[in-house]
């Protein structure tokens, strides 16, 4: 949060949050104790031990060994228990089944920190696996937090501290390293070195029994010595911690991961459409997407970026332009830019016009910009002033290649000169620079030159290509931050009242019980449209008489597909007849359907009293496929459980692979964004004379879908193909089939997968009336919010500002964008605001009377909360129902405190807080601290 906008609450919670860091113990320890420490040449006692004594970080080392009286020189413990000191960090290197009795008594003595470096536990079979439990359990019993096992240990290159048994020591620096591979840790430990890369910490995790990604990037989003961050990973484990923890850290500090297994085959599901297509890397990527963290392909690229986006600030667009001193590389480099998603940028009248002035006639008028071999320093720095000016590009590569009148250092030097020039003369412009990039090729010749621009923070590269590569990230990066903060539209169908949910859970429950996993496609559709979704009108016939009767009330054509519980690709046995067009013609493909199910292969002997195939079957209008035929599905992934699905649908949907996948709940902006990575997007934006389709309606078709799989859990996949989209109809868009498939009989609601984002927490919404009578809604904040934030702070007076941030702030700056959508656009997990919402009787418009919240502090069960009411409505009860509420959410989510600062002439708030049983101390001469315990 800028400066400006922060109150003395605010920044009471950073110190707080930064105090009570439970990982402090691990990065920062004041004693280190080293247990199962020895003197044996070679051993891994042996090497933590040495690497803690001969790098200084600060504090004591305590060597824990019962059969030693010393270890190298200093003095040994025979327990933990026995070290006359408290200890803030244990080191564990003994054998695995002697771990969880060590973990006891780290616990009672206090320690608040451990990394078990043994091995020997999960990776090695189910008693490790057991092993590993015993320890986690012990641990809960003190709070003990712990890195590993199975680890090289924890730097903090910044202090000296060395826990690990790695063979050199990390340089310090600004980028936080995180791996799950130990080996890779040496690997990337030695390139650091050669190539002067310096780090604010470097972390083997291990198998992450207890500390995981989530943990660490909140421990190095809040340290403040942290510029950028870099995972190496091999498995999420907790994706809500993950993306909770990324989703915060990314918009103030980089997130680059490199995952491996990219190519490793998915699991196919045979059921579902959806579950074809969902392969696990796929879904990792629309995750990574979902919380503004960037993926690259290799590890040149993992500290590229943290370094390009540490030093450069993101583009605002896709479009580069090049500047370069011969045609080669420049193609070299557009290549690699479209080829990653990048654009050339489309030079504007006027650049080329001024270029055409400044350049020899012959130049390449257009982008590439080849300024030709002969260009000297002054001819580069004036073409990228004017390319820097155009307004069609949002981000520069200079290339140079060493010929007869080039001059790297000079050229480097005027380069440096401008961006200087620029960025002073764009401190107070409301126009931002566009990034630059380098590419100065050569060796000793161009040496000179490249260090000058690193040091002036402009990235270089040795090939161009490379250079294009980093721009595209630059831009997908900056792309994905942009998505988590958009202000969606309000979903015209956000009143869920409407919804049949009794409905839906009779349907369910009734083939759960009958031992049924696969609904019928009349159930389905039930289903579908118990939530709002269209379906096509669909009768049920189990005779041909039957089929006859329902053909002539809906009206001919028809189309009969098989009714059955078992079969679910129907098409596939030749359970679909089209464009039948009398009684005769129905009566046939009835006699067909059901022939074509008898000719299946009987059910297996073994199976007692398996379900009958064919019931009869469905009768459902002709349907002209005068539109586009897409897909709306669902299925499980085994780390971010539910996932959403939209592309082309059809009978070829697994041939064309044309989707797109996102982590529910959706909201209308995350709904447009997952419609344009397709390639039938452009298409439904209208495409050769045909009108577009009504892609807002579609926005809102898919919330609601994502609405129904996040709150019908028993579902475990769901595809609705395809879906008839037009653009000149009543209803724009028509489920022609639909498909869902639950969780299997013996599976529990405890067992059921938990959803990777926590949706919206609806339990929160209730009525609740004014003393003056006036009735509104008190609910949990949305992110479609924004607009009546802004509008609240309007009603606002000096006093009621000055008494939330103990200061005045313009309203201009309490309603920017960039700070309101963080507001709004917030992390149910982590946070909660409570909003009194007014809906006016007469006009229907909305107002927000007043917001209150409450913030956890990272990894601790304490929260701050705030109040803002609006001055007309103060004095109404208001403040103190919303901060009652608060402290049930505070119980709901298991805190202990809850508290917040008060200035001391706030005394409405003070009796607020008195009257729901906080205590208050003054902890300055003008503010007063409200705590409360919120489970007494």
């Amino acid at each position: 949060m800028p400066e400006a906008f922060r109150s003395a609450t605010d920044k009471a919670y950073d110190v707080l949050r930064t105090e009570h860091q439970p990982l402090k113990a691990i990065f920062t320890p004041k004693s280190v104790a080293v247990i199962g420490a020895t003197d044996r040449v070679g051993s891994v006692g042996r090497t933590v031990l040495w690497n803690l004594i001969s790098h200084s970080f600060g504090g004591t080392v305590f060597p824990v060994n019962p059969k030693r009286h010393s270890v190298l020189g200093i003095k040994a413990y025979p327990t933990i228990a026995t070290v006359p000191e408290p200890v803030d960090l244990v080191i564990v290197v003994l054998p695995a089944p002697s771990v969880p009795d060590v973990i006891d008594e780290c616990v009672e003595a206090g320690v608040k920190g451990a990394i078990i470096i043994s091995a020997g536990f999960k990776e090695s079979g189910q008693a490790g696996a057991a092993l590993e439990a015993q320890i986690l359990e012990r641990a809960r019993r003190g709070n003990l937090r712990i890195i590993g096992p199975n680890c090289l240990g924890v730097m903090n290159p910044l202090t000296g501290l060395n826990a690990t048994f790695a063979g050199a020591m990390a340089r310090p620096g600004n980028v936080g390293f995180i791996s799950q591979s130990g080996a890779l840790c040496t690997a990337i430990l030695d390139w650091s070195l050669q190539e002067n890369v310096g780090f604010s910490a470097f972390v083997s995790v291990g198998s992450m029994l207890d500390v995981g990604w989530g943990d660490l990037i909140d421990y190095l989003g809040d340290d403040p010595h942290t510029h950028s961050i870099v995972l190496y990973m091999e498995a999420i484990a907790d994706a809500r911690s993950f993306l909770s923890a990324a989703r915060e850290v990314a918009l103030t500090k980089p997130i680059i991961v490199i995952k491996a297994g990219r190519t490793a085959a998915a699991a196919k599901a045979a059921t579902s459409h959806t579950g074809a297509l969902a392969g696990s890397d796929v879904v990792l990527d629309a995750a990574f997407n979902r919380c503004g963290v960037l993926r690259v392909d290799t590890i040149s690229d993992l500290f590229d970026m943290a370094e390009v986006l540490a030093k450069q600030r993101r583009p605002q667009g896709p479009c580069l332009t090049i500047l370069t001193n011969a045609g080669g590389p420049g193609v070299l480099a557009t290549d690699a830019l479209i080829a990653t998603g990048g654009e050339l940028a489309e030079l504007s009248e006027r650049a080329i016009a001024n270029l055409n002035q400044l350049l020899p006639a012959h130049w390449s008028h257009g982008n590439p910009i080849d300024i030709l071999g002969d260009a000297d320093p002054q001819r580069y720095a004036s073409a990228l002033d004017i390319a820097a000016q155009d307004p069609n590009s949002d981000g520069l590569l200079m290339i140079l290649t060493p010929q007869a009148m080039t001059d790297p250092t000079q050229t480097a030097e005027q380069l440096k000169a401008y961006v200087e020039d620029r960025s002073e003369a764009t401190q107070t412009a409301s126009s931002k620079p566009k990034p630059i990039l380098a590419s100065w090729m050569g060796g000793a010749d161009v040496a000179a030159g490249e260090a000058m621009l690193n040091q002036a923070g402009i990235p270089t590269y040795a090939y161009p290509d490379t250079a294009a590569r980093v721009f595209s990230y630059m831009w997908r990066y900056s792309y994905n931050l942009r998505g988590l903060y958009e202000t969606p539209t309000l979903a015209e169908n956000a009143d869920t009242e409407s919804i049949d949910r009794p409905l839906v859970e009779t349907i369910i429950q009734t083939a759960r019980q009958a031992g049924r996993t696969l609904l019928t496609e009349v159930e389905s559709k039930q289903i579908l449209k118990a939530y709002g979704l269209p379906v096509v009108e669909t009768g049920v016939a189990k005779t041909e008489e039957d089929a006859v009767q329902c053909a002539g009330a809906i009206g001919y054509p028809v189309v009969l597909k098989l009714l059955s519980q078992t079969i679910t690709h129907k098409s596939d046995v030749g359970g679909v007849q089209l464009n039948l067009v009398d009684a005769a013609a129905v009566k046939k493909a009835y006699r067909t359907i059901a022939a074509s199910v008898a000719a299946l292969s009987p059910h297996p002997p073994f199976l007692p009293d398996p379900p009958t195939p064919f019931l009869g079957v469905t009768v459902q209008p002709m349907i002209k496929l005068d539109g586009y035929e897409l897909i709306i599905g669902s299925s499980l992934d085994s780390q971010f459980g539910p996932v959403v699905l939209f592309g082309s649908g059809g009978q070829l949907v697994e041939v064309f692979e044309d989707r797109a996948i996102a982590l529910p709940p959706l909201n209308t902006t995350l709904a447009r964004r997952m419609m344009a990575q397709t390639h039938i997007y452009r298409a439904l934006k209208g495409v050769r004379g045909r009108p577009p389709i009504d892609l807002a309606a579609l926005e809102q078709l898919l919330v609601r879908f994502s609405q129904l799989v996040v709150e019908q859990r028993w579902i475990k996949e769901i595809d609705l193909n395809p879906l008839l989209a037009r653009s000149q109809e009543s209803s724009p868009f028509l489920a022609l089939d639909a498909r869902i498939v639950l969780h299997e009989p013996d599976v529990h609601l405890n067992e059921l997968p938990k959803l990777a984002i926590r949706p919206y927490p609806s339990q929160y919404l209730s009525a609740w009336t004014l003393k003056n009578g006036t009735s509104i809604t008190i609910r949990p904040i949305r992110p479609e919010d924004e607009p009546l934030m802004v509008q609240l702070h309007k009603t606002l007076s000096e006093q009621s500002v000055y008494f939330r941030y103990f200061h005045l702030i313009k309203l201009s700056q309490r309603t920017a964008h960039d700070r309101l959508t963080r507001l709004c656009f917030i992390d149910y997990d982590r946070e909660m605001a409570l909003v009194a919402d007014y809906k006016h009787p007469d006009t229907g418009a909305h107002e927000m009377l007043a917001v209150a919240r409450l913030s956890q502090l990272h990894g601790t069960r304490e929260a701050e909360f705030a109040l803002l009411v609006s001055d007309r409505y103060q004095c109404q009860g208001l403040g103190t129902e919303l901060l009652k509420r608060l402290l049930q959410v505070g119980r709901d989510e298991q805190l202990e405190y809850i508290h917040a600062e008060i200035l001391a002439d706030n005394s409405a708030m003070q009796r607020v807080c008195e009257k729901l049983g906080f205590s208050l101390q003054l902890i300055e001469a003008d503010i007063m601290k409200a705590t409360i315990e919120v489970n007494q």
